[in-house]
């Protein structure tokens, strides 16, 4: 399959009187054209800067993109200049933001948040622009969209605001989405419509989505492959299918321990992960994760793990990753 991004050991830090946060650590993974690809892990491992240092949001200060490369059919995406990302943004790769219910302008009308990307990147006339505007609310499963566009922010629903943000990102047929939590602060039933809308148009549109989630239902069900992330690194790659049937890092492992499951008896108690993510100022010498590792043995503490291959398609970066089946001991 055809790659349409491919990022090299992408380094995003942040300069504060704290000290310098390495948020996103030397990440490298790709996306083919028509897949979706989800990062997962825990809130502040690096899993929405990796997504914004994409698009070359971070906010500078204190945030800046440090090293590697991203390239985005061909182009290389740090070295563009100002004028030539904002032609990039939107048009050719599309973001669907965190919490539906601020990302829209609550002083502007549905269909003017709509109509003015069409008209910026598509040089659209206003009549084509509204036209066009409903046609997408329509398309994602909005009713009466020519009295929605007349419509602000805060008269939608939670559901129907995520909505409007993904005929937003559609809008100008990128060739790439970066959908950051799409389903945040909704209720369960508006997820699953929600996720299932954003697989339908996706396939049928054959649009690649990363998906940026703490869900493993959500991995589960919609994602080909995942990179799992922490304390700024992924530390395991592969198909949805060996994620889960073959975890090979003990943070997956935890993860997936955590979950509750249907197949387990009632009284089951869940597995959590103990501990607190790491301070990503002061990381140490070894593994971020050792601290919690119920496997971590002294090699741990003095070498950083690199991404090593488990199977075809499959990396693991854990020096104990060959013996996640034995018995667990408790973390120190």
């Amino acid at each position: 399959m055809a790659k349409i991004l491919e990022i090299e050991n992408l380094q995003t830090q942040f300069f504060t009187s704290a000290g310098t946060v390495r948020a996103v650590d030397g990440i490298t993974y790709t996306v083919n054209r028509g897949e979706t690809v989800a990062i997962v892990g825990e809130s502040g491992c690096g899993k929405s800067v990796s997504a914004l240092s994409i698009l070359r949001l971070i906010p500078d200060p204190p945030g800046r993109v440090v090293g590697g490369s991203i390239r985005f059919m061909g182009m290389d995406i740090l070295a563009l200049s100002d004028a030539e990302i904002r032609k990039v943004r939107g048009r050719r790769i599309a973001m669907v933001f965190q919490e539906p219910m601020t990302s829209l302008n609550p002083v502007l009308t549905i269909g003017r948040q709509l109509t003015e990307t069409l008209e910026h990147h598509l040089g659209m006339a206003r009549e084509a622009a509204n036209a066009r505007a409903a046609e997408l609310l329509g398309m994602v499963g909005i009713s009466d969209p020519e009295r929605r566009l007349t419509q602000y922010p805060h008269h939608l629903s939670g559901g129907m605001r995520q909505r409007v943000m993904i005929a937003m990102a559609l809008s100008c047929e990128p060739e790439l989405i970066i959908a950051d939590e799409p389903t945040t602060a909704l209720d369960v039933t508006i997820q699953a419509q929600i996720l299932e809308l954003m697989r339908d148009l996706t396939k049928r549109l054959g649009v690649a989505l990363i998906i940026i989630t703490h869900n493993l239902g959500v991995v589960a069900r919609y994602a080909d492959r995942v990179n799992v992330m922490y304390a700024g690194k992924i530390i395991e790659q592969g198909s949805a299918l060996q994620i889960y049937h073959q975890p090979s890092h003990p943070y997956t492992l935890g993860l997936l321990k955590s979950v509750p499951r249907l197949d387990q008896p009632r009284k089951e108690k869940l597995d959590p992960i103990q501990g607190q993510p790491p301070d990503l100022t002061r990381l140490g010498a070894g593994c971020a994760f050792r601290p919690r590792c119920r496997y971590a043995v002294e090699r741990c503490a003095n070498e950083i793990p690199a991404l090593e291959p488990v199977s075809e398609g499959h990396t693991s970066a854990c020096w104990q990753k060959d013996s996640l089946d034995q018995p667990l001991r408790d973390a120190s």
